[in-house]
Parts: C-alpha cells; sequence; structure tokens
C-alpha cells in the first residue's frame, strides 16, 4: 500500500524566486547551494539526471516533469529511478505548490510513495528522508540571500 505525506515550509524568499532556484534552474543552483548533496544534474528533456558526490550512501537519482505551471509555481514531479529508492519503493510523485506569503511563501508538498510489490512501507524511513529533504529549502533560501543576484 502507498504512502502519502505532506510537507511545508515557510521561506523569506519570495514565491517566484524560489520556484526559478529550486525547478526551473535547479541545474545550476542545486549544486552551489548544496555541494555535499549534489554533484551535478543532467537535464535530458523532462528529466533530470542527479548525480549525488562519490563516497555518499547514494549515487544518482532521475526525475521526470510531469507537470511544469510557471505561472502558479507549481511542479509535480516523479522519481522513477535510483540507487536512493531502495529495494522498496518504485516510484515517489512529489507535487509542490509554492504560495506567496508576506515577503516571502509556503513551500506545500505532497508526496505519494509508491512501493514495489507485496512492500509495506515504513513512516519511519519516510519521515527520515523527508526531512532531509526539507533541508534543500533552508540551504537554497541561504545561498539565495549571500546571492542577491541569483534567479532575482
Amino acid at each position: 500500500m502507498g504512502v502519502t505525506t505532506t510537507q511545508e515550509y515557510t521561506s523569506c524568499i519570495p514565491a517566484p524566486r524560489l520556484f526559478k532556484a529550486v525547478v526551473l534552474e535547479s541545474e545550476k543552483v542545486l549544486p552551489k547551494a548544496m555541494p555535499e548533496a549534489f554533484k551535478c544534474i543532467e537535464v535530458e528533456g523532462d528529466v533530470r539526471v542527479t548525480k549525488l558526490p562519490e563516497g555518499g550512501e547514494f549515487k544518482y537519482m532521475k526525475h521526470r516533469t510531469d507537470v511544469l505551471d510557471i505561472n502558479n509555481y507549481f511542479c509535480k514531479y516523479t522519481l522513477f529511478e535510483g540507487d536512493v529508492l531502495g529495494d522498496k519503493v518504485e516510484s515517489v510523485v512529489h507535487e509542490v505548490k509554492y504560495e506567496a506569503s508576506g515577503n516571502g511563501c509556503v513551500v506545500k508538498a505532497t508526496n505519494h510513495y509508491h512501493p514495489k510489490p507485496g512492500v509495506v512501507l515504513n513512516h519511519e524511513e519516510i519521515n527520515a528522508g523527508e526531512a532531509k529533504a526539507m533541508g534543500l529549502y533552508k540551504a537554497v533560501e541561504e545561498y539565495l540571500l549571500a546571492n542577491p543576484t541569483v534567479c532575482a
């Protein structure tokens, strides 16, 4: 049976800029904002191949963009390949909306975990992975604050 989770992150960065940094220009921003987590991101059409630093727990992952609504700061993408999925998860569908809030924004994410046949997913493992993923927003926020012309 699949597992669906929701997360929220409040940022001081306006929605258009954070969306641009994390979604539209992730291949440029993420390796600079989090070099310890991202070696490089290669764009192949609607697929992003993320290579992770050598010596880490994982080597790569592939995401496919399913929906990209630039005007409403929304994206839906699927993690469909990579050792990060482990032996239990077939794919993860992420739906992420960036909403204006004061001078910044709120990032609302819904994640749909699809297990491999016969597997029951463990909520604790999923929660630990999602906590790491939310750290991405904090790192990008800090990078954008330190580099005011990036994605401005």
